[in-house]
């Protein structure tokens, strides 16, 4: 079986290695660069099933343009890893496409176990059933109709309540950013604030017979960030 490619770009030259040595062991095939440039041209040459991406290039384009330039033709999974843990930065490199954020110094194990996460939220999502039907536990969308069942039970949502639970449900376990949720949600409103977000949510939770000592939460906050729908099975 070919093992599965990975591209790191990572200006940091014992970063490479490391994570080339790494993720060898784990069984992958890793081709590094160490510009932003590069990497955009590499991953449109090999076709990686999932980037690394180091936020703060020294040389441009940073982590955040390359994100953009691949976004722009690719939907391939990338994982951002930075020594910052500032939230702006994080909530730039998200808002630019990526689909996870590692703070360096990282554990391997974890690194991996997160590029498994994405690979496995990839295929979910390029093997969806054309009936567009989203179903986790006893909770059903049904895209086409857009129709929402819970236990069986029809659950009535406004449309901007159907819209943010779709736009959610259809990328489970990624993050997505308050901003990203207020344009994609309201996009023709002049000023959206983020306490649309809190009420809608909350107002979600309460439909889908959420409380806040369940075990079980279909949306999870990502607090000063954003949300996260299940990837739960």
């Amino acid at each position: 079986m070919d093992k599965l490619k990975l591209l790191v770009i990572d200006d940091e030259p014992q970063i490479r290695r490391l994570l080339e040595h790494g993720l060898n062991s784990y069984g992958y095939s890793v081709v590094t660069t160490d510009n932003g440039e590069d990497g955009i041209v590499l991953a449109a040459q090999i076709e990686p099933a999932a980037i690394i991406l180091d936020i703060q290039l020294r040389t441009a384009p940073d982590g955040v343009g390359v994100c953009k330039a691949i976004r722009e033709w690719s939907a391939v999974p990338i994982l951002i890893l930075s020594v910052a843990d500032a939230k702006a930065i994080k909530l730039a490199a998200l808002d630019a496409g990526a689909d996870d954020y590692i703070t360096k110094p990282f554990d391997m194990a974890e690194l991996e176990a997160r590029i498994r996460a994405v690979l496995r939220r990839s295929i979910m999502r390029d093997t969806k059933t054309a009936d567009a039907i989203i179903q986790v536990r006893d909770l059903v969308l049904d895209l086409v109709k857009r129709r929402v069942t819970l236990k069986g039970e029809e659950v009535h949502l406004t449309p901007t309540e159907y819209d943010l639970l779709r736009l959610l449900a259809a990328h489970p376990g990624r993050v997505v950013t308050n901003q990203m949720l207020l344009d994609a949600v309201w996009s023709q409103d002049k000023a959206p604030q983020p306490h649309y977000l809190r009420v809608y949510v909350n107002t979600l939770r309460k439909k889908l017979g959420e409380r806040a000592d369940s075990e079980f939460h279909y949306i999870i906050t990502e607090p000063g960030i954003g949300y996260r729908f299940t990837d739960l099975p």
